[in-house]
């Protein structure tokens, strides 16, 4: 693990830039070295005051997003394939403004449950969009990374062997996949074996419950996640994520289908996520270390 980090939405709903500004406060207060925004639009945010902060912090900042539908990517309509487009482009400049690493999340296809199959032309039309995304992302030294989610949330990527079919066809070495346990969970018949199988071609890894909330009061078993993330030598940034109508608005919350609140107190949740994420990490080192023990010389 090279930095642990936390998504905004723990802390705002990101509609303001005194919401970010204290959600990066919060985060270098809680300990955590990188933080994840939402998509952010330079009209709407001063970038270059939340890149100081960041900066003063040594908070590093990572940016997600999802297309929405009339910028969708894997449509079959070229004017929505080309807006799609123009809007990824504008994203990782966005980025590189704001001292971002990363571009991450459904950047391949809408936000959304769609009511259909894909199709061929619209999955080519996609692979063409993220290669050519993956080139300004290159040249802006930002990391290009495609969030595999559930089957609820896109119709295109919901599988770690479908993303990495996706990234090959793309051509761009600069494209990595964005794992999440949560979706994982949902989708993978195995996902510490899915980990293992994507190997160096996971570039984030997102850390969240079965349930969205509390890490261990869900179903996810993270000491297979972080024994297969240490087998792989996994050396780049993990974030938690969950999500509360305490803090995201309503838009997010239809999306993201968070019909309860598991958590209100955003402090008690974030202290807590980053003690469970320390300790499994350390179990997952200490039993590597204890297995490779030799026994008793003769």
């Amino acid at each position: 693990m090279r930095r642990l980090g936390i998504h905004s939405f723990v802390w705002t709903g990101g509609q303001t830039q005194e919401g970010l500004e204290m959600a990066l406060n919060k985060t270098a207060e809680h300990g955590y070295r990188t933080i994840e925004f939402a998509y952010l639009r330079p009209e709407k945010f001063n970038l270059d005051r939340l890149a100081k902060l960041a900066q003063s912090l040594d908070v590093e900042i990572g940016v997600t997003m999802g297309l929405p539908l009339d910028k969708d990517v894997s449509s079959e309509d070229a004017t929505t394939v080309s807006a799609g487009r123009q809007t990824l482009a504008d994203a990782v400049r966005a980025v590189r403004d704001i001292g971002g690493n990363k571009l991450g999340g459904i950047l391949y296809s809408a936000h959304t449950k769609y009511n259909r199959q894909p199709t061929k032309r619209g999955w080519d039309n996609s692979v063409a969009a993220i290669a050519a995304t993956g080139e300004v992302a290159r040249q802006a030294n930002v990391d290009l990374v495609l969030e595999v989610v559930n089957r609820f949330e896109t119709n295109l990527l919901n599988t770690t062997a479908q993303g990495l079919k996706f990234i090959t066809e793309t051509g761009s070495a600069h494209v990595r996949l964005h794992l999440d346990t949560f979706h994982m969970n949902i989708e993978e018949a195995n996902p510490a074996a899915a980990i293992r199988l994507a190997g160096d071609k996971i570039g984030y890894f997102h850390i969240g419950e079965s349930n969205r909330g509390y890490l261990g009061d869900g179903v996810i078993n993270f000491d297979l996640i972080f024994d297969a993330l240490l087998d792989i030598g996994y050396q780049r940034d993990i974030v938690f994520e969950s999500f509360s109508t305490a803090v995201v608005d309503e838009g997010l919350s239809l999306a993201c289908a968070i019909w309860r609140d598991i958590w209100e107190d955003n402090d008690l949740l974030a202290a807590h996520a980053r003690r469970y994420i320390e300790l499994k990490y350390d179990e997952a080192k200490r039993r590597r270390a204890t297995s490779a023990r030799p026994c008793l010389s003769f």
